[in-house]
């Protein structure tokens, strides 16, 4: 019996956190509709792969992580090389050089000598849709819902509040404190924070006291 031709690969390098992969879905689903014939891989923490594969745009992950924001090795990388290689990491050479070590027969990087320029100051979505439409990649940095789960929620009722960053350096002033979001919900409203590392989930309740909310939320 003949085996079916195993398909050509995108690999994308994106091994960063939570709030990072959320950032980038808009992105992803970009090149799984640029590729819809390949297999489509994500090198991220292995802890992310479920979230990963429900936006629909991962078919499998690849497990990569580094500490801090810093480019994780691919060596352990067993499979043929990629057909093509995405970086979604970053800018430099670090993140380009780990991904041409696989030999790649296309590799995207903004440190690519055809490579766009990097928009430092841009919303997250919008500099990785550009870097994608600047390659002839259509993405829309406004397609980022994710379908609502199949398991019942663990805190019905809650509003799920992500805190910005595992570093605490880059998280919104105030994060993890009712009073930063408090005012954006009514009393007696279940606040949760999702796990970050060295940091479990946390639910709080807001006290029954109405706060004044702010212009906007």
């Amino acid at each position: 019996m003949t085996r079916s031709p195993r398909p050509p690969t995108v690999l994308v390098l994106r091994a960063l956190g939570l709030g990072d992969l959320l950032a980038g879905v808009p992105a992803l689903r970009g090149v799984r509709r640029a590729f819809p014939g390949h297999r489509v891989v994500l090198a991220q923490p292995a802890g992310l792969a479920e979230l990963a594969q429900a936006t629909g745009a991962v078919d499998a992950v690849f497990p990569a992580e580094a500490p801090g924001r810093a480019v994780p090795s691919l060596a352990h990388w067993a499979a043929p090389a990629p057909d093509v290689a995405i970086d979604l990491h970053g800018n430099g050479p670090e993140s380009r050089d780990a991904l041409a070590a696989l030999r790649p027969r296309r590799l995207l990087a903004h440190a690519c000598p055809d490579g766009p320029p990097w928009r430092g100051h841009a919303n997250e979505r919008d500099r990785w849709c550009a870097f994608l439409h600047a390659y002839g990649i259509p993405a829309d940095p406004l397609d980022l819902l994710l379908p609502p789960p199949t398991a019942p929620s663990p805190a019905p009722g809650a509003v799920v509040v992500h805190p910005g960053a595992a570093s605490g350096a880059r998280r919104w002033p105030g994060s993890g404190t009712r009073p930063s979001y408090g005012a954006c919900a009514p009393p007696d409203t279940m606040w949760c924070s999702p796990a970050v590392p060295a940091r479990r989930p946390s639910c709080t309740r807001s006290p029954s006291a109405a706060v004044s909310p702010p212009a906007t939320c």
